[in-house]
């Protein structure tokens, strides 16, 4: 596709109510109190030593399956792993953090504690707006990748916007080539401000639901990324080039906007 004929729009919405956990796609979503979108990232799991759970430190949640009723007031959890056995558990979302604690503590056989925030837990605090990738970048990875399909990549990279009639890396435009610099944009109503890429984790190196891991995948992605780095891309904003998507601010004046389906992006 000519980059110059690109016309961005949201094809995608895909919230991560619990961290960590599976996504729930929506037709649209509000802009929460922090920037992030209402409820992604809303419970987060905690355990007795203090740490944050998470795909990064605790590989066993992979093997749990969160399904949210459509409207995300409900959320079904079930066990995937062997030998531990588990009766799925309907809960109320976001309000029921004592049963999910009990259930989530029986899976991993040891104390947790769910915590609620309405305004998150993001993945990076200094900027807490809703990450955005293009269809077209997850495509070209799966490329790189033909073991992995594009749904497994929306999990794996865990984006919540994603938008087409764009190239891959399209979203690149998104930050400056100076780290003291925003771009500013907008998706539908809402202003955004695009502020970096987003340094992944080894977490998109594995499979999302059995949590088994692709061998030198980071070095491979690195090494493709770059080589297939397009001209508009800022190159000094990789200090290495194991990034996707792009990390966003909201300001503070557009809380309890909504972003659609459809929605336009405007540079």
């Amino acid at each position: 596709m000519n980059d110059h004929a690109a016309h961005p729009q949201l094809a995608r919405i895909q919230l991560f109510p619990i961290k960590s956990l599976d996504p729930v796609v929506v037709r649209e979503a509000r802009i929460g109190p922090a920037g992030g979108l209402d409820l992604d990232r809303a419970w987060a799991l905690h355990s007795v030593e203090g740490r944050w759970m998470r795909g990064k430190n605790a590989p066993l949640i992979h093997l749990i399956r969160a399904e949210f009723a459509p409207d995300v007031s409900a959320v079904t959890l079930s066990s995937q792993a062997p030998g531990r056995p588990m009766s799925p558990a309907q809960l109320a979302f976001p309000a029921d953090t004592e049963a999910a604690s009990a259930w989530f503590s029986a899976y991993f056989q040891a104390p947790v504690r769910v915590f609620y925030a309405a305004v998150g837990f993001p993945d990076h605090g200094l900027v807490p707006g809703p990450t955005i990738v293009s269809t077209a970048s997850l495509e070209k990875v799966c490329q790189w990748f033909p073991g992995i399909t594009v749904e497994q990549a929306r999990k794996r990279f865990r984006a919540n916007l994603e938008v087409t009639g764009v190239p891959a890396f399209w979203e690149d435009r998104l930050f400056d080539s100076d780290e003291r610099m925003i771009t500013r944009f907008r998706v539908g109503d809402v202003a955004f401000e695009g502020a970096a890429p987003c340094e992944r984790c080894v977490v998109p190196s594995r499979d999302p639901r059995t949590g088994s891991s692709l061998d030198d995948f980071q070095k491979r992605f690195a090494e493709l990324r770059q080589a297939h780095l397009p001209p508009w891309s800022p190159a000094s904003r990789f200090e290495h080039f194991y990034h996707l998507a792009v990390n966003t601010r909201v300001p503070s004046a557009e809380c309890g906007k909504l972003v659609r389906l459809g929605d336009s992006l405007f540079l």
